[in-house]
């Protein structure tokens, strides 16, 4: 549920299912936009990794209390 993809203009990452309810999160990162479910980072030295990593862990409980959630 949560996916990377460097892009030509930034590193997109994806969570699903998106970024609406992690707006106190988002505040702490550092440099970035948002999609509806895209985050746009243009440099990964621009960002906090704690609080990607927070943000991804978030993702991934929210998702998880909607749908089962296993690794692949």
């Amino acid at each position: 549920a949560t996916g990377f993809s460097p892009r030509k203009t930034s590193l997109t990452i994806y969570i699903m299912p998106g970024y609406a309810d992690f707006g106190d999160i988002l505040k702490g990162l550092g440099k970035h936009r948002t999609g509806r479910s895209c985050l746009y980072i243009n440099r990964l030295e621009a960002v906090d990794e704690g609080v990607l990593r927070k943000l991804i862990a978030a993702g991934l409980r929210d998702l998880g209390s909607r749908w089962p959630v296993a690794p692949s």
